[in-house]
């Protein structure tokens, strides 16, 4: 299968890439760096003032429950269960069925997926989509939105960062399948029920945790089908990488597409919710890890320019990079752009001493990073998590 195929080249070394001249670089910038102590003062500090401005700059979007990217609008609405926790709320993001059907139909799967699942903690937050397409929750601007949508939910409602989950039903457990690979620097977990993943891949899975819910006769696309190849998939990739892909996938014997209104004895009683809904309770007990020292990063048709602690300045659809932080030493062990920059944290490895960047077991750089206020403030500015700042980073040339 190709996706195994693309597995197996994570874990293997690979000669395929043209050969690249390498100028190693020696930059001693130890005594221009700012501290460790200043570095986090500086990005708490920041943080604050940048939340602050953000709810004076988004207020009316916030009250609205509405956030509008280039003429595409998202609704949404908001349930919360139980007690805040001391790390701040829980937040479920759960996307509706429907898809290419009329507004009406798609407006009533909206309406009726509100009510679909409840929680022990935390905030579910059931958007409506801005299109009503087949591919509603997988377009280029949903990436924008929710990313919009996350920054706005951890400055006024003090959700914690690192307890983001998604799930979809149907046409939005298409949009898991998509998404989570391709946001996965945002969640801790994701669930995807009676969907279909179309051409995404779960290589990006590698850090979070992913669930899989189908109906063993929900046989239109093949979702029945599919679901089985990823559970083999995400297995495989496991194996390989024992740290990471951590899933759980489950084929329901007798049930067909509906299994939201399907019930289980496991299923809480208090809730309305199906036997998918097992896929919430599943996810509730990860936490995101926003500094892994290992990332694969795989590029979909829609493009990101940073992923955990890596960036790139152009980036290119369908791309891949392997990357790994062992002691000092930043390995990457695949690449298939020209050009990379590595974002550091003193959670990745130690900024006061040197740092190496290895490719294809060459030395490409050794020096020091220097933690810089620039660093910090792109990083906040960016992505808008007090969980996910930067302190330095690291240019390199691939050759590739």
């Amino acid at each position: 299968m190709k996706i195994v195929l693309i597995a197996t080249i994570i874990f293997l070394s690979c000669s395929c890439n043209k050969k690249a001249k390498f100028q190693k670089k020696n930059y001693n910038l130890k005594s221009s760096s700012l501290s460790f102590a200043d570095a986090e003062k500086f990005g708490i500090d920041f943080y604050k003032k940048y939340a602050s401005e953000l709810l004076l700059n988004r207020s009316i979007e916030i009250s609205k429950q509405s956030i509008e990217i280039d003429g595409f609008e998202m609704k949404y609405h908001l349930n919360t269960y139980g007690d805040m926790p001391i790390n701040g709320w829980s937040l479920f993001i759960s996307l509706h069925g429907g898809g290419g059907v009329s507004p009406e139909i798609n407006e009533r799967q909206w309406n009726r997926h509100k009510k679909l699942y409840s929680l022990d903690e935390g905030i579910l937050l059931t958007p409506r989509s801005p299109t009503d397409t087949w591919n509603m929750w997988h377009q280029d601007h949903i990436d924008r939105i929710f990313n919009r949508l996350i920054q706005n939910m951890i400055a006024k409602y003090n959700v914690n960062p690192n307890k983001i989950f998604l799930l979809g039903y149907s046409a939005g457990g298409d949009g898991v399948y998509q998404l989570a690979p391709r946001m996965a620097d945002r969640f801790a977990a994701a669930s995807m029920s009676a969907g279909h993943p179309n051409d995404a891949s779960p290589l990006g899975l590698r850090n979070i945790g992913f669930s899989i819910h189908m109906g063993k006769n929900d046989s239109a696309y093949n979702r029945n089908l599919v679901a089985e190849e990823w559970k083999i998939q995400l297995e495989d990739l496991k194996s390989k990488d024992i740290d990471g892909y951590k899933n759980f996938v489950k084929i329901y014997e007798g049930r067909g597409h509906q299994i939201s209104h399907a019930k289980e004895n496991y299923v809480l009683e208090k809730s309305n919710n199906g036997v998918d809904s097992s896929g919430i309770f599943w996810m509730s007990k990860f936490t995101r890890n926003s500094y892994p020292k290992k990332v694969v990063w795989k590029q979909d048709d829609v493009t990101h320019n940073r992923f955990y602690w890596l960036k790139v300045n152009e980036p290119k659809a369908y791309s891949l990079i392997v990357a790994k932080i062992e002691s000092q030493v930043i390995n990457i062990s695949y690449a298939t752009v020209p050009e990379v920059v590595i974002m550091l944290h003193d959670n990745l490895l130690n900024m006061d001493k040197e740092v190496k960047v290895v490719y294809k077991d060459k030395e490409i750089f050794k020096g020091y990073v220097p933690r810089t206020k620039d660093v910090i403030l792109n990083s906040i500015n960016e992505y808008g998590d007090p969980e996910s700042i930067y302190y330095g980073k690291i240019s390199v040339s691939l050759g590739n």
